[in-house]
Formats: C-alpha cells, structure tokens, sequence
C-alpha cells in the first residue's frame, strides 16, 4: 500500500513509520521536524507546517494517492506543556486535523486513522484516584481537558462528518499516555514515563526527586509496541467510532516513581511539589476494544518502563559524552514546536 503518517518527525509516528516499512509498505512522511534520534526510515518525507493548506496539499499532490493516512501531528507534550499553552495548542492543532482531513477528501485517500486521546473524556468523571475506568460513551455530556482535550474531541466528530457527508472511511483511537525508546525525554515537552525515569538517572542514591503535586493522582501507561500493534487493528477494523486504546492497570505517579528507582536499586525522597497535575485518575476501559477487535494491550509496565529507563540511561551518555550539561528539572519549551 502507499501510506502517508503525517507527524511522523515525531515519537509515535517515526515508530509506525518504521513498522509500516517492515510490513512492506511504501511510506510518505511528513512534519515540521526530522526525527530527534534517528533518522526516517520513509521512503519520502516532507518538511512542512501542515497548519498551511497549500503545505499540506503539497503532501497529498506529491506523494501520490493515499491507501492510508495516518493523522498523527499535532502541537503537543506533557502535563506542563498543555497546561500553559492551551490557546496555541487549540488553534495549531485543529488547522492540522482540518487540513490534513479535507486533503485526504480532496486528493482521493482511501481510509484516515486519527489519533485522539483520553483528554476527551469529561473531567468531571475524574476527580477521584480509583475512579471507574473511562468508557467511550463518557466523553459526552462533553466537558474535556482544557484546550488539548477539546481540539480532540472536535477532530473526532469531524472525521465522523466526513464519512457521513463525503463517504471517506476514518478510523479513531483515543490514546492513553503512550511511552517507549525514541520518545522526548527532556526538554519540557516530555511525558511523565520518560520525566520520571530521567529524574531517577540523574539523582545521586539518596537523594530527592520532584514530584508535581501528592503523587497520589493516577494514570495508565501503554508501550509503543502494544500502541502499534493497536493503531493497526483499528484502522483495518470495520469499528467507525472511537476507540479507547491503552491499558486498564492503574497506577500512581509516586508508584510510577518506586518503579523507575527499582531498576538500578535507588533509594530515593519524594519531594511533592506544586505543579501542573491534570485530571485526579483516569484509566482506560477495554471492554468495547476487546469485543470488535479481539484484543487489548499486553505489556506490563514493568517491562516496557525498564526498557524505556535503559534507553534514556544511554541517550544522557551520548550527551555527555558530547559536552553537553543535561538538567534534572523540567522546563517548558518554546511552543512553536512539533511533538
């Protein structure tokens, strides 16, 4: 097939790209980034602003007709990243799932996948720790994250309104915190796998690492691989509704934190601070994915949160092997940037 990822200078998309091409694929790529840690593995790949139409078009009449998009760009990062730029967030990000949508309706594409998230969920819903994990029916009455979130939620019903009013076939999944090798581990964007596992790395035993808020508030946290393998079934699915895809083993970032320290046996203090903390708990509910596909996410965190922790270990080597002076902290970063 001839697939266009767009996004794909980016964490998930530059993984999927690489997946797309063993499965024997041609790959177009594009965003407004090369890939941070290696280079493409596309066979094309564009450098554009897919917020400009005639940009993305360029994709679109260049690449050829589409078997598959993949919509995966998006102006994004962390809790600290979408917490302080939610205005910029909201207006890059739905000029790129329109733009991105009506050329794939303009130029012939067959089939869309895009890449939503668990932001969309109404955040009265998750105010507790424990609560019940989130079915697809909850995003509405409608009242998703700040910004992020609703972008989200918007992007979604416009795909279902172009298969409606134009007959294109989109396909949506609703990530949860998805994490693994290759993915920001610095610099402000980064989520809270990669931050908590940097942290740990560069705190001396017996020292103390930041903790945003109690550390009490929980998450779900799937690995790359599982992301994948669920991205592949839901667009070749004949499911035409969201799709939660994550896991359902809840855990909180203090635990998260116990966890990474685990590795490399560290005894590390806890040092609760105030920060951006989003929603209290949210979990992912696979009972709809495991009824029309057959299949959830199988890897536990343990195995993929120690794969990730190794990998960020050699990447802070390479940097200072280089010269450079990697911080512990986090800070946030211009926002005129891609994931």
């Amino acid at each position: 097939m001839n697939i266009l990822v767009t996004g794909a200078g980016g964490f998930i998309g530059h993984h999927l790209v690489k997946r797309l091409k063993k499965d024997g694929h041609r790959v177009v790529g594009c965003d407004w980034k090369h890939p941070e840690f290696e280079p493409t593995h596309a066979d094309m790949f564009f450098n554009v602003d897919l917020r400009s139409k005639d940009q993305t078009e360029l994709v679109y009449k260049s690449g050829g007709r589409f078997d598959e998009v993949y919509s995966l760009a998006a102006n994004m990062g962390g809790m600290g990243f979408i917490e302080n730029y939610k205005a910029i967030i909201m207006r890059d990000s739905a000029l790129i799932s329109i733009n991105v949508l009506e050329a794939a309706r303009k130029y012939g594409a067959r089939r869309l996948f895009y890449s939503s998230s668990a932001c969309a969920y109404n955040i009265e819903l998750q105010k507790e720790t424990d609560n019940p994990a989130l079915s697809e029916g909850m995003a509405y009455p409608a009242m998703a994250e700040a910004g992020y979130g609703w972008e989200k939620l918007y992007a979604e019903m416009l795909c279902e309104h172009y298969t409606e009013d134009f007959g294109l076939t989109t396909r949506i999944a609703r990530f949860h915190n998805v994490y693994g090798p290759f993915g920001t581990w610095r610099g402000g964007r980064e989520k809270a796998p990669a931050a908590m596992c940097r942290k740990v790395l560069l705190t001396e035993d017996n020292g103390e690492i930041d903790i945003w808020g109690d550390g009490i508030q929980t998450r779900t946290f799937m690995y790359i691989e599982d992301c994948l393998d669920g991205v592949l079934r839901i667009m070749r699915g004949d499911y035409p509704h969201p799709l939660n895809l994550g896991t359902d083993y809840m855990i909180s970032i203090n635990d998260l934190a116990k966890l990474a320290m685990s590795f490399e046996n560290k005894n590390l203090t806890l040092k609760h601070i105030p920060g951006p903390l989003g929603v209290r708990g949210r979990s992912s509910d696979n009972t709809l994915i495991k009824k029309v596909l057959g299949w959830e996410p199988t890897i536990p965190l343990e195995q993929g949160l120690k794969e990730n922790y190794f990998w960020i270990k050699s990447e802070i080597e390479k940097a200072r092997a280089q010269g450079e002076t990697v911080d512990v902290r986090s800070y946030l970063p211009d926002s005129d940037s891609d994931e």
